[in-house]
């Protein structure tokens, strides 16, 4: 195993090629992930060799060398070692051959297929499989292949711009990326080819991107079959539903707990058999035994199968609908997050006694606290959620926090996952209220209560314990950008992470001193006016231009 952490470059993908080659396997290390999580995935992987660049922090990873020399690669050699979360506090590696990513990669070059005159964006961090066939389906293809900056990958506008000066004829991203897309006012091309996957399709989602003109692919697999394991094109409503049929080499099965199948239209577990099914979990026998088991279905000795944990349906058309999951997993914003890895770690802080978490509106994930003591100490949710930064990515980091005296139950004595949602609430933020004194605070104010749900924000408030996260990010700054006509980086709400702060970083780039004011005036103005009065507005605006 070779781990490479690599910031996003041509660099990236030569280093990846070049491990393959060598009859290696990569280990994908996000240097925006925290220290610790890089940590505990050398530290579980026990890579021979780290390729990383001289600009990364040194702390980032531990170096060691070898001699290894090339020899020639087989199917059933190691082709990447990818980490998704663990539900025992600590993340999973699952271990992908070579000949499962070929049969992924031969059966994507055929269908939807890929051809030498497209132009491929690469968008997806390296540290989330789907990023494989971004980098080696165009390579094996002879298509070309963009790759997206970091920054450019979470921003909506720089995205499009990037989208429309590579000339790029296809897109693989999940329904956030989706959607930030849209929120910025992007206009594709009818030209681009859509792949959208990571979790379920919404069909307002689908609808959206239909009206763009453009194909429309949903496409469904974890991890453990790598990958992509069914496709479908969207031409309907009802076909954003469906996961589609299976890729090639590769067998759904809808079964109940003894794997036996079941009728259509009865709910069961999703099997998943064929060239795509993992060798399994790194160093975790117990669990690989566990999820991966003989295929009934083969019809031969050896062969595997993957119980993915997904409820599905067969509908009456035949195709296999998605219902959700068996377990306490989610996807948020595309990636697998295994709620009691985030529930192990709230549970080691002293004052917590207990512990739950829940995704609220599919992208926010909420904690609910039973304190050690009745009375919450100063700073505690602070500190909580420091304490998470340093060992979980971004995704995972709950950004509502509920106290509550107990967890709620089911009558037979598990924890009832429905009620903690209705049990939701933003806790009082633990600075004082401070309300907004100038208008581009109050302007800056009302978008926050618009995107985050919030009844009010105080000018001192932090974002991200209001429960703000990077698509929240991505829509305050397309907002800000059209509002006061300003380059807003992306970066400056993580950084300026109050209303105080953001307000002088806006202030810093107006053009002509006082601009930024004059349009906060006259936006709350507007808003003020009922709306008879913005009609007569416009009819006066009308009059001037028709005049001129």
């Amino acid at each position: 195993v070779v781990a490479v952490s690599m910031e996003r470059s041509v660099d990236l993908v030569v280093a990846l090629l070049g491990v393959l080659k060598t009859g290696g396997a990569y280990l994908p290390l996000d240097p925006r992930f925290p220290a610790e999580r890089l940590r505990l995935m050398i530290e579980d992987a026990a890579p021979r060799v780290v390729l990383t660049s001289l600009d990364l922090p040194p702390d980032a990873v531990t170096h060691t060398t070898t001699g290894a020399a090339a020899r020639p690669v087989t199917p059933d050699d190691l082709a990447y070692v990818i980490y998704t979360s663990g539900s025992t506090g600590r993340p999973k590696g699952v271990e992908v051959p070579h000949g499962a990513l070929s049969n992924l990669l031969a059966s994507f070059a055929r269908e939807p297929g890929l051809s030498v005159t497209d132009v491929l964006v690469a968008v997806t961090t390296v540290s989330f499989d789907i990023a494989a066939l971004e980098i080696f389906l165009p390579l094996i293809t002879g298509a070309s292949v963009v790759i997206a900056s970091a920054e450019e990958a979470a921003d909506g506008e720089r995205l499009s711009g990037l989208l429309e000066a590579s000339g790029a004829t296809l897109l693989q991203a999940t329904p956030a990326t989706w959607r930030m897309l849209l929120a910025s006012g992007w206009t594709p091309r009818p030209s681009l080819r859509m792949w959208c996957g990571g979790e379920a399709m919404p069909v307002d989602l689908a609808d959206a991107l239909r009206a763009t003109g453009g194909e429309l692919w949903n496409v469904y697999g974890p991890t453990e079959t790598t990958i992509w394991s069914a496709l479908a094109p969207v031409a309907s409503a009802g076909d954003a539903r469906s996961i589609g049929v299976p890729v090639d080499g590769t067998a759904l099965h809808v079964v109940d707990e003894h794997l036996d199948a079941v009728p259509r239209g009865v709910p069961g577990e999703l099997l998943i058999g064929g060239a795509g099914v993992a060798r399994g979990y790194r160093n975790q026998p117990a669990l690989t035994a566990e999820r991966f088991v003989a295929d009934p279905f083969a019809g031969r000795a050896g062969a595997r199968a993957y119980r993915t944990g997904d409820r599905v349906r067969i509908d009456e058309e035949g195709r296999i609908e998605f219902l959700g999951r068996t377990d306490a997993q989610v996807k948020i914003r595309g990636f697998r997050v295994e709620l009691g890895e985030i529930e192990a770690l709230l549970r080691r802080d002293r004052d917590v006694r207990d512990a739950a978490v829940a995704v609220l509106d599919g992208q926010r994930l909420a904690a609910y606290l039973v304190l050690a003591t009745p009375a919450r100490r100063p700073g505690l949710i602070a500190g909580i959620t420091a304490s998470l930064r340093e060992r979980l990515p971004d995704y995972m980091v709950p950004g509502i926090f509920t106290d509550l005296d107990a967890l709620p139950l089911t009558p037979n004595g598990k924890l009832d996952r429905r009620a903690l949602a209705r049990l939701a609430v933003v806790s009082a933020p633990e600075s004082e209220y401070i309300e907004p004194r100038t208008p581009i605070e109050r302007v800056l104010a009302d978008l926050w209560q618009q995107v985050l749900i919030v009844d009010r924000v105080g000018v001192r408030d932090e974002f991200f314990a209001l429960g703000g996260h990077s698509l929240h990010v991505a829509r305050i700054v397309a907002s800000l950008r059209r509002t006061f006509r300003v380059a807003l980086p992306l970066r400056s709400v993580f950084e300026a992470t109050t209303i105080e702060r953001l307000a002088e970083v806006l202030t810093s780039l107006e053009p002509a001193p006082g601009r930024m004011l004059q349009i906060a005036s006259a936006l709350l103005r507007l808003q003020a006016m009922t709306p008879e009065e913005r009609e007569r507005l416009r009819d006066a605006r009308r009059a001037r231009a028709e005049a001129t």
